[in-house]
């Protein structure tokens, strides 16, 4: 499943144009197959539609829908309340369409349908809305009746959460080729209700997909018996202090629970007794820094670690090293990347991620996908920037966003096990992009599994842990391998 921001769409359809599928097939195309999903949805006898088409390509396609649903003897009303389309296919669309001997009207319609068909603004869309295309969704609004958009609900952005005063809340949003940016971003988010994806026969473009595992991920599988502890990897995690050793226990928690071979933990000799009382796998080191031939395949730093000049300083070692490098809590901050030598893992939550660029937590928060991408290729490094909807973003453009994980995270300690589940899974997967993706995808599973069978808000960070196995064994079953 990919994403496409509203330029990237552009190009898509230019390119379709420049082989040979023009921009009135592609409405057709659209419209075929936004019908098939109504069709297998809905009981087209039992239902009233009433759809209300914009001026542009995504009301062209609602042109196409509304003669499919008139064809198959549906109760169907097409009207156009901002005025008659503008671009040449819809037109040409709007005139086939009268050639079938079916009928439109413009305005607000008098009265509504027992489903009313958004398809007012597409990807294009540019906030605030027209007095005109307000009065419209006020309108809607007025009727509470079921509520289907296309491509997006109208009063939402195409590329980041913005909404505009007057906005649509779908029940269901029937997206064109592939998500758009905003159906991860709130509170844009909140206003898609169900979607589904409608092929239209594009090639993808996109480097942004929505997260999921590879079938046979070294992330969970290894396919050798004849492995030992070094199989698996030496891991290092500089974590906790004597005020904060729960942060520590909990990243070795998740380190050992996903399979490291060994793991040394750096930290106050006073916090060992309560991460030993849970890890006592784990070995300890007390030296401040880290030789220069550390024998580790990865480092996790920050975890229950102030943002001090010690921390600091092991941040500005590490990177003098080839080892992949996982930055967390205290290990990050307002720093550059530029001339680290190794590869270089950093997970902020929106807070974090704020310090780090100096921009505000909430334009963040709306912009969360193309911030990441533009940190991530600056200063070449990953980001994986915490929240619903986690946003990986990579160095060289390209991304994901994971949809698993709750409310249950939402706990502080949680942000601790994603990195020792990074580290493990670094540790055994050579493909770093698979390995930071599938720890996000894997953490936030065992959130969902635990919210099968008991409240989200009753999870403790401290039982993610135990919540591994099963969650590995409903990815696999997932990817089909068993």
């Amino acid at each position: 499943m990919y994403i496409y921001k509203s330029s990237d769409i552009s190009k898509t359809d230019q390119l379709a144009d420049k082989n040979g599928m023009s921009s009135f097939t592609l409405m057709e195309l659209a419209g075929a197959g936004l019908w098939k999903k109504i069709a297998s949805s809905y009981k087209i006898s039992d239902h009233s539609f009433l759809i209300l088409a914009g001026k542009g390509n995504n009301g062209g396609d609602s042109i196409v829908l509304a003669r499919y649903l008139k064809r198959a003897g549906a109760a169907c009303h097409l009207f156009f309340p901002d005025g008659l389309p503008k671009t040449g296919p819809a037109k040409q669309h709007l005139m086939y369409y009268e050639t079938c001997g079916y009928s439109y009207e413009t305005g607000l319609p008098a009265t509504s349908a027992s489903i009313v068909v958004d398809a007012l603004l597409g990807a294009g869309t540019r906030l605030p809305l027209s007095k005109a295309i307000r009065d419209c969704v006020d309108w809607i609004n007025a009727q509470k009746k079921h509520l289907i958009s296309i491509d997006l609900p109208t009063g939402t952005a195409s590329d980041n959460g913005d909404c505009d005063e007057s906005v649509l809340h779908a029940h269901k949003t029937y997206v064109l080729h592939g998500y758009k940016p905003s159906r991860f971003l709130y509170p844009a988010a909140a206003c898609y209700g169900e979607t589904e994806i409608v092929d239209i026969g594009l090639i993808h473009t996109s480097n942004w997909k929505v997260y999921e595992p590879a079938p046979r991920s070294r992330s969970f599988y290894h396919l050798a018996h004849n492995t030992h502890k070094g199989t698996f990897g030496h891991g290092l995690l500089v974590a906790g202090t004597g005020e904060m050793p729960g942060s520590a226990a909990l990243a070795a928690l998740g380190a050992v629970s996903c399979g490291a071979g060994k793991l040394t933990v750096q930290t106050d000799q006073e916090a060992v007794p309560v991460i030993a009382s849970h890890v006592p796998e784990a070995m300890y080191h007390f030296k401040k820094g880290i030789d220069d031939n550390h024998p580790y395949e990865a480092v996790a730093a920050g975890c229950g670690r102030a943002a001090d000049g010690e921390m600091e300083e092991i941040v500005q070692h590490l990177l003098q090293q080839e080892k992949p490098v996982i930055l967390d809590a205290g290990a990050l901050g307002p720093r550059s990347y530029k001339e680290a030598r190794c590869p270089v893992v950093v997970t902020p939550h929106p807070g974090e991620f704020a310090r780090m660029t100096g921009k505000p937590v909430g334009f963040i928060q709306k912009n969360r996908l193309q911030e990441a991408s533009a940190y991530a290729v600056e200063h070449g490094v990953t980001v994986v920037l915490k929240g619903e909807y986690t946003v990986i973003a990579f160095a060289d453009g390209s991304g994901f966003v994971n949809q698993t994980g709750n409310e249950g995270l939402s706990k502080g300690g949680s942000g601790d096990t994603l990195t020792g589940v990074m580290l493990a899974l670094i540790m055994r997967n050579p493909d770093l992009k698979a390995a930071v993706a599938d720890a996000v995808y894997l953490h936030g599973k065992c959130a969902d599994h635990w919210k099968q069978l008991r409240p989200a808000q009753a999870m403790r960070p401290l039982g993610i842990h135990e919540l591994i196995p099963d969650a590995i064994n409903e990815i696999i079953k997932e990817t089909n391998e068993t």
